[in-house]
């Protein structure tokens, strides 16, 4: 899989296979979110509910599984060889760029399964009408911290499958360490968050709307890096 989203792309840009379809599909989510606030907007629940649930259930699935074939984030952390531009460039502008995207994806990530669930707590149904309940909704702390402990046994055993195929290395553990330390502030934000705003319903609107700014951040420094890397200074990118 690896070595096919390496070869070129569809677009005509320096750009490999995996970055275009991660654009492509970058481009799409994007669309269908904002498609997905408006209707949220004009209480069109049933349409909301199920455009953004197969929505962040597709991206969720795609963007995990290209992150872990891509590793495209490491290049920000092991060197400069996907990035052809001057070093004072890379320094002050791509990796700053390319390591806010990547937090963004992963605050991004998170929030995408916290409003599914959050999404189906809070509802109900009156009069076959899908609506949000004004019910008080707070997660445990031993929940959250069960949570934390079974994601930094998971990212243990993929660094063990790292280490057993030779392909292990401390870039690679300084941002799944990284990655996990975000989660787990993140994950913190919203248990405060869930102390301020208990109620189930205000809760889903106000991180709604949090989620989708996000995501339309994302959608801008994700076309900025790729325009960086694959039009305006392409390097290596393997």
């Amino acid at each position: 899989m690896a070595e096919w989203l390496r070869q070129p792309g569809f677009v005509g840009t320096h750009a490999t296979l995996g970055a275009d379809i991660s654009q492509t599909m970058a481009t799409l989510f994007t669309v269908l979110f904002i498609v997905g606030w408006v209707q949220a907007r004009r209480g069109r629940a049933d349409g909301h509910h199920w455009l953004m649930l197969g929505g962040m259930v597709a991206m969720l699935s795609f963007f995990v599984s290209y992150y872990l074939f891509r590793q495209l984030g490491v290049l920000a952390f092991e060197g400069k060889e996907g990035f052809g531009g001057p070093q004072e460039l890379y320094d002050n502008v791509f990796v700053p760029l390319l390591t806010m995207h990547i937090l963004l994806v992963v605050i991004g990530l998170v929030m995408a399964i916290y409003m599914i669930i959050l999404g189906f707590r809070a509802q109900t149904f009156v009069r076959g009408q899908r609506i949000l309940q004004e019910i008080t909704l707070q997660t445990p702390w031993k929940k959250m911290l069960a949570i934390l402990g079974v994601l930094a046994g998971l990212i243990a055993i993929y660094l063990g499958v790292l280490w057993i195929n030779d392909r292990f290395g401390m870039g690679k553990v300084a941002v799944w360490t990284g990655l996990w330390i975000l989660v787990a502030v993140v994950m913190m934000i919203e248990m405060a968050i869930q102390r301020i705003w208990p109620n189930g319903a205000q809760r889903h609107r106000v991180l709604g709307r949090f989620t989708m700014v996000v995501y339309c951040i994302l959608f801008v420094t994700g076309s900025v890096t790729y325009v960086m890397l694959y039009i305006l200074y392409p390097g290596k990118i393997g």
